[in-house]
Formats: structure tokens, sequence, C-alpha cells
């Protein structure tokens, strides 16, 4: 496995080593001592999985307290990722970085607990997948808005009008939004 630092500290786009042949492939999306021999030693206590049409966008969401890690891929399908540092503290505050995730790149996502996450599914029946560090509190939950201007995020909408949920409507911009010491 191969760790691809960007822009935000601790957060890393994974490459597996993928092992395949005319029958298919394999790869090991998750093994405890290979990824803490990379310096992401993790515990996780909860597995999502979500189903997406194209033009679907989920986030940007974080969990203030108790906030979680996770670990994403697209098994089928693929999506812009997007993780957006909401630490006061770090010196990439209101920062984002973002990476296309996707079946046939077959890359992984590291989003650190004190982040916001969100995805913009690209294409249709995309099935995407991700570890958790902490248990889903739903009065915890907290959206930033996804189109904040001071956030700049350059999603990759090529003329589509987003699909929505309520929640992610109504998600506050970063000024007024809790966000983490």
């Amino acid at each position: 496995m191969k760790l691809v630092p960007t822009k935000i500290a601790d957060v890393f786009i994974i490459e597996p080593k993928v092992f395949g042949d005319d029958r298919g492939f394999f790869l090991e999306s998750w093994n405890a001592e290979t990824f803490a021999s990379l310096g992401l030693d993790l515990r996780f206590v909860q597995d999502n999985h979500s189903r997406s049409s194209k033009g679907v966008l989920r986030g940007l969401h974080y969990q203030q307290p108790d906030p979680q890690g996770k670990l994403v891929r697209v098994a089928n399908g693929a999506v812009f990722d997007v993780a957006v540092d909401i630490r006061r503290s770090s010196p990439t505050f209101g920062q984002w970085v973002g990476v296309e995730l996707s079946a046939a790149n077959k890359r992984m996502f590291w989003v650190p607990p004190g982040l916001a996450h969100g995805f913009l599914c690209l294409e249709d029946g995309t099935d995407f997948l991700y570890k958790c560090t902490s248990f889903y509190r739903p009065q915890q939950e907290h959206s930033l808005l996804w189109n904040d201007p001071a956030l700049g995020i350059e999603w990759p909408l090529d003329g589509i009008t987003p699909q929505l949920s309520a929640k992610d409507i109504a998600g506050k911009p970063l000024a007024d939004a809790v966000t983490f010491p």
C-alpha cells in the first residue's frame, strides 16, 4: 500500500497493491498491521455502504463531539470525494481537498476526525463504502454547506444540479458552523 499525502495534514489518498490477471483482481482494502506500519494505527467500529445515482451529493457531514475518522472507497461507479478541514487550530482550517475515487482506480481516502466529508456521485449505481472510527450519533451530526463560497469547493458538476437531502440543503456556512478547536 502507498500513502499519497494531500495539502491537508493527516488526510491521505491510499493506493492499494492490486493483483490482477484475466480472471479479475485481488486487493486488501483493510489490514490493521499494514496501515499501522504506514502510521495509521486505526480502530474501526462501524462499516457503512451507500448506493447513489449520478448527481447525488452527500455532505459535507461531521460529528461534534465524538468525531468520526473515515476510510472511504468505491466498489462500483465513481465519486468526487471531498474533505474540509474544520479544525480551528490547523494551518489549513477552511481548506478542502478532493479526489476521484472509483471502482476502476481502486483508491481509498483517509479522512481523519475533525474534518467534514462529502461526495458527489459521478456514475449511476455508485456503491460507496466506508469504515468509521466512532459510532454514528445522529444527535451530534452537523452539515457544512456544500457550496459555501468561503470554501470554494470545485465540484465537477458539469452543468448538472446536484440532488441533495433536506439536511444538506440546510447545511451551515463555515462562518456559522460548529467546528473543532
